[in-house]
């Protein structure tokens, strides 16, 4: 049997205690965990009460202590050198239960046992420490959700899809909303739920008349006139119940998830950040996977906030609190210590000030993830400047009238997706609720939740269609941030709609239909952070600034703005339902008068390193953007595609099997086939061949039965291509459409002095698994494919340089991404890597290392994948490429480089000399 989530082992749960079977109990419930069906097949046979290493349960008398039994049964195994994981006693009415392991105990009533099911979650290798990192309220809350969502989808058919679907997220919100409050005790504990249970039929078949009139009492302030358990609802105002209620069908089913909902969840533990991008999900899977959004953790948040704002406003908190700390221990008279407390309470005052009118907008705000954890952390600062305020004026009292300066309203977000746009505003509400608990706990500010006011300024649009300075209407003194995690999408990935998008923002004489999709927020961006005292931060995708994208994305933008901090690419989780990873960066920009003085730059490993000058490629110096050549700019040979046959696969032997039994059956072909190595073939060692004819060898060939079946099937295969090239190249059936140049390549060695035809093969793609691109030569026997880029007659020395830290570092940089591979091209790496001078010894010492690499390869055996993945890579196989590294860069500078940020810096600055000259 699968194993089952937690909420189906909720709902199982409930069953069992709803048909409660006293002798078959545990077996069951163990039943429900990750137990091997025959050890509970023979535990029940045996009326056996525990399973080795895992459980050990008791059954007591009426009346007895569960707690006792568990604390009997704990001394009873002290000697023992196995013990299970978790002990239970109960009477059927009470339960008692301890994890040996971590010492977590459970005393509750049986009744409630389905909601404390995490508790033995240890049975399926989930340890509480694991759980907890995604939060138990949120997962189950989603997964109830979800059940909910899709039942009452099944049953309720709309004529005029998108009027209803918006309803029937209102529906949705309104719902959470009420299983929030009456959990929090916002509402009366339960009343809601209670309703349902005691004013539906269960059937649900008059359900939707009882939510239509709890809804629509909602939004009344004075309901002395309707029915006494109505008026037991507070008012609720925020404009959340103005709208009437959409009719819906409810039947058995989706009355009792709704009920299970509010009985099951604890919803005063749930995280609305979390929450939010969690449910969004539900709703929303195929538009989300489609617009290319994506839900950002909140560790990743603060990524994007602190740097921006927050430490700023933190730093000025603290330096005034230091000076007040400073002032009460200075020796001074009583008359400056007061009047310094003056100074310093009107100094608070108006950095509070300050705060309560700073305006945060997120232009892409899907479920309002950002949005929240920024209120959150803006009313927890307001707090500490409270309660310094309360300490310097020293009388003792508290003012009752206070209340947080801090207003949703502060708070603006454009979304596309209507559903999220009201998660968002649901979010914010009960951010908003949660931070007025904290304020009251911790300085006992007390603010009244209910009657709502609004919920931000959630604005449901095309963010790049609208006008933001309509959105958040302001003046150019006002203090604004921009923050977010916009739509990525690829430039090849994006539907017509989108790439209008594009052209819309950007404007026709920029290469829009190059970029990806989130460069139109980075515009517009750019475009709003000119307009006031504002500046902007975003997670993206690395790719704008690896690649061609660079000359794209930013020469349009560079004078109008500069980067004040940024993280180079990482590896990010989201915090949605389904988890994705994918490889980002963070950048922030302002305007050139509001610019920083001090830059900072985070890598990999989170170090912050200062800049003065931060390039779009996210390294330190002035921004230098490498172009596109069409000859190598370094004097290196040059390098040009593998070969492409265009054939239908025709001209291709797939395996080795099906070469020897051609050779076999016609050993005169033996001459004629040679290997054919792309970037798979050569790095997984797999073995291909194919049939390699000129006008010349054909004639040699052409009455062959295989060679004539073959050549007949390329020329159909081209014939009926829509393609005029390809349609041109079947009078040459027998020959590739692009042959790489490898003709002239050994028609150059055939005229040399050289021993032996040297190819380097260097893959197109290659796994970001990898520190370095595994390259390698092949000899005449072998035809590089048009998955990987070749030099013909090549150098020894050549491949050492190109297998060199200082070149992966260019790669990376330069290069662009195929997802997350690194993406090789002759034009954009190869020819405008920065080569310096190397002396003939030099060249000697690299081809000595070069020879050591490769002979380790032979020698360690296995795969190139296999040896070159950065996790499992041979430690002897690392410091060759190290020694590598260190012949390479020495070429280039005395002394070590730090890091890969200063060997690109280096690069770049060798490049624009390169260039210059």
């Amino acid at each position: 049997m699968a194993k089952l989530d937690i909420v189906s082992i909720e709902d199982k749960t409930k069953e069992l205690l709803e048909n409660l079977d006293e002798s078959g109990f545990f077996y069951d419930f163990l039943g429900l965990y990750d137990f091997p069906k025959a050890t509970l097949t023979r535990l029940r046979k045996n009326n056996g009460n525990e399973v080795k290493n895992k459980a050990l349960f008791e059954v007591v008398g009426r009346g007895q202590s569960v707690v006792a039994k568990v604390a009997e049964v704990e001394k009873t195994l002290s000697s023992k050198k196995s013990k299970p994981r978790i002990l239970i006693a109960t009477d059927f009415e009470e339960l008692a239960a301890k994890d040996i392991q971590t010492a977590d105990t459970l005393n509750i009533s049986l009744k409630d046992l389905p909601a404390y099911v995490d508790f033995f979650l240890p049975w399926n290798g989930v340890e509480k420490v694991d759980y907890a990192k995604e939060n138990p309220a949120d997962i189950k809350a989603a997964a109830r959700f979800t059940r909910l969502y899709d039942e009452l989808r099944q049953i309720n058919q709309f004529s005029d899809q998108t009027t209803e679907e918006k309803e029937f997220n209102l529906f949705l919100i309104r719902l959470l909303f009420l299983l929030f409050a009456e959990d929090t005790e916002i509402m009366p504990k339960g009343i809601f739920t209670n309703a349902i249970k005691t004013r539906s039929a269960e059937d649900g078949s008059d359900l939707d008349n009882l939510i239509n009139k709890i809804f629509a009492s909602l939004d009344v302030a004075n309901r002395s006139s309707q029915e006494k358990w109505l008026q037991e609802f507070p008012y609720v105002n925020g404009k959340l119940f103005t709208k009437a209620h959409t009719a819906l069908v409810f039947d058995r089913k989706t009355r009792k998830l709704i009920i299970e909902a509010g009985e099951l969840l604890n919803w005063n533990e749930i995280n609305p950040d979390i929450l939010g991008a969690m449910i969004q999900t539900v709703a929303s899977k195929e538009q989300r996977s489609v617009s290319g959004m994506h839900y950002t953790s909140v560790e990743n948040i603060m990524k994007v906030i602190k740097p921006l704002f927050l430490d700023d406003l933190t730093a000025s908190y603290q330096n005034l609190v230091d000076k007040i700390n400073e002032n009460e221990d200075k020796d001074i008279t009583d008359k400056t210590r007061r009047e310094n407390r003056n100074t310093f309470i009107r100094e608070l005052e108006s950095l509070l000030d300050r705060i309560s009118n700073i305006k945060f907008l997120d232009p892409a705000c899907g479920s309002g993830n950002f949005l929240i954890i920024t209120y959150k952390e803006i009313r927890r600062l307001e707090v500490k400047i409270l309660k310094s305020l309360r300490e310097l004026r020293q009388d003792g009292t508290i003012d009752f009238f206070e209340t947080s300066k801090i207003s949703l309203n502060q708070f603006y977000g454009i979304e596309l997706d209507d559903f999220a746009h009201e998660v968002a505003r649901l979010s914010l509400w009960i951010a908003e609720y949660q931070m007025n608990l904290e304020a009251e706990n911790e300085i006992n500010l007390k603010s009244a939740f209910l009657p709502l006011r609004d919920a931000g300024n959630i604005t449901q649009g095309n963010a790049l269609r609208l006008d933001w300075n309509e959105i958040l209407p302001h003046s150019k003194d006002d203090e604004i941030y921009l923050i977010g995690n916009p739509p990525y999408i690829g430039a090849k990935l994006q539907n017509k709609e989108q790439k209008e998008d594009l052209k819309y923002t950007i404007g026709e004489k920029l290469k829009y239909k190059k970029m990806d999709y989130i460069a139109g927020w980075f515009f517009k961006g750019v475009e709003f952070i000119n307009s006031a005292h504002s500046k902007l931060a975003f997670v993206t995708t690395n790719s704008i600034f690896q690649g061609e994208q660079v000359g794209f994305v930013w020469e349009p933008l560079l004078d109008k703005m500069t980067i004040d901090f940024a993280y180079t690419s990482f590896k990010w989780g989201n915090s949605a339902a389904n988890n994705a990873g994918v490889t980002v960066a963070i950048v922030g920009l302002a305007n050139n008068t509001n610019a920083k003085s001090e830059k900072y730059i985070f890598d990999e490993t989170l170090n912050r390193v200062s800049a003065n000058h931060i390039n779009p490629y996210l390294t330190s110096g002035e921004d230098i953007l490498v172009k596109s050549a069409n000859a190598p700019l370094n004097n290196l040979p040059k390098m040009v595609f593998g070969s492409m046959p265009r054939d239908g696969g025709y001209l291709i032997i797939s395996t080795q099997e099906e070469r020897n039994s051609i050779i076999s059956e016609y050993p005169e072909l033996s001459h004629y086939i040679k290997n054919y190595v792309g970037s798979e073939e050569f790095i997984k060692d797999k073995h291909r061949y194919v049939f390699w004819l000129n006008k010349k060898t054909y004639q040699e060939v052409r009455d062959n039965p295989i060679v004539q079946k073959r050549v007949e099937a390329v020329k159909a295969n081209r014939l009926a291509s829509s393609a005029s090239s390809t349609q041109s190249a079947a009078k040459t059936p027998y020959a590739f459409v692009q042959k790489g140049e490898w003709e002239a390549g050994y028609e150059e060695f055939l005229n040399s002095n050289f021993e032996e035809f040297i190819q380097i093969l260097m893959p197109r793609h290659s796994s970001e698994n990898r520190e370095y691109v595994p390259m390698g030569f092949v000899g005449e026997d072998t035809i590089i494919a048009d998955s990987a880029m070749a030099v013909y007659n090549a150098p020894i020395w050549l491949l050492g340089l190109l297998e060199s830290r200082m070149h992966m570092v260019w790669l990376r940089a330069v290069g662009g991404r195929l997802k997350t591979d690194y993406r090789y091209s002759a034009g954009l790496v190869y020819n405008t890597f920065p080569v310096p001078e190397l002396s003939t010894r030099r060249k000697n010492m690299i081809e000595e290392q070069v020879f050591e690499i490769l002979d380790l390869r032979e020698e360690l055996g296995g795969t190139l994948a296999e040896l070159y993945h950065k996790d499992t890579m041979p430690e002897s196989l690392r410091e060759a490429h190290k020694k590598l590294d260190e012949i390479v860069e020495r070429a280039y500078k005395d002394t070590p480089f730090n890091s890969d940020e200063e060997r690109l810096s280096h690069l770049l600055k060798r490049y624009k000399e390169m260039t210059h000259e």
